[in-house]
């Protein structure tokens, strides 16, 4: 991974920032979506950039400021993300535009930003961050589980697409981790997701770290169209 160009979207929240901090030391240079200003130090060549990704329209700038910055793309990881809860007929209209906007429709520009330069390099990895919500359906998250679903066949036909191009697409579809979301569950809900899993535990976020690096091998650019489950035997 030496000196590849990672592009990070959501690299302010939980997760975004255990990835960070996991590149930093690959010696990868890494281009760093933010929604607002907020940043960190980061120790290694990096970038930051300010984008709002439910605005479709600016999502053809921000990839252009980063190929700017970097020269080119080399990974692409559609880690930002959001969740507006409530039963199908009481979900407000807007909150389902906006999850919608931000979990599926950025994903897609963002490809379809990238995409022309990893093929002219004939190299590319990119990797969605999904959820296991879209596998198995959770009460309240009709948004939600719509948009990671949605993830799931844009990663296989875009996988199809690209096949011949050097350039792999896979989805992670995480189950309950200790980092990120579920920071804003309650501890007995949290306690009750747990007893759910059958690994009785909440998922490391080093799992998620040690697949990543797995998709970026060489040796990995047979796996491409995959939906990968990360969840403690909590779906197969």
């Amino acid at each position: 991974m030496e000196k590849q160009v990672i592009f990070i979207t959501g690299a302010t929240g939980g997760l975004g920032t255990a990835m960070v901090k996991h590149f930093e030391k690959t010696g990868a240079r890494l281009a760093l979506h933010s929604f607002q200003q907020e940043t960190y130090d980061v120790a290694c060549e990096h970038a930051w950039f300010q984008a709002d990704l439910s605005d479709a329209a600016s999502i053809p700038n921000l990839v252009q400021q980063v190929l700017d910055r970097f020269g080119r793309i080399d990974v692409l990881i559609n880690n930002a993300g959001i969740s507006r809860n409530g039963v199908s007929w009481k979900l407000d209209a807007a909150d389902w535009d906006e999850v919608l906007a931000i979990n599926l429709s950025a994903p897609f520009h963002l490809i379809k930003g990238v995409l022309p330069s990893m093929r002219s390099h004939q190299f590319g990895r990119i990797i969605s961050i999904s959820s296991v919500v879209a596998q198995t359906g959770v009460s309240g998250t009709a948004a939600y589980a719509a948009s990671k679903a949605g993830l799931l066949g844009l990663t296989k036909t875009v996988a199809k697409e690209t096949a011949t191009s050097g350039i792999t697409v896979n989805a992670l579809a995480l189950g309950y981790f200790d980092s990120g979301m579920i920071s804003e569950v309650s501890p007995e809900l949290q306690e009750h997701i747990r007893l759910q899993i059958p690994k009785q535990r909440l998922g490391s976020v080093d799992t998620i770290l040690a697949t990543l690096d797995w998709l970026l091998l060489p040796a990995s650019d047979y796996i491409t169209g995959q939906t990968i489950s990360l969840n403690g035997g909590l779906h197969s």
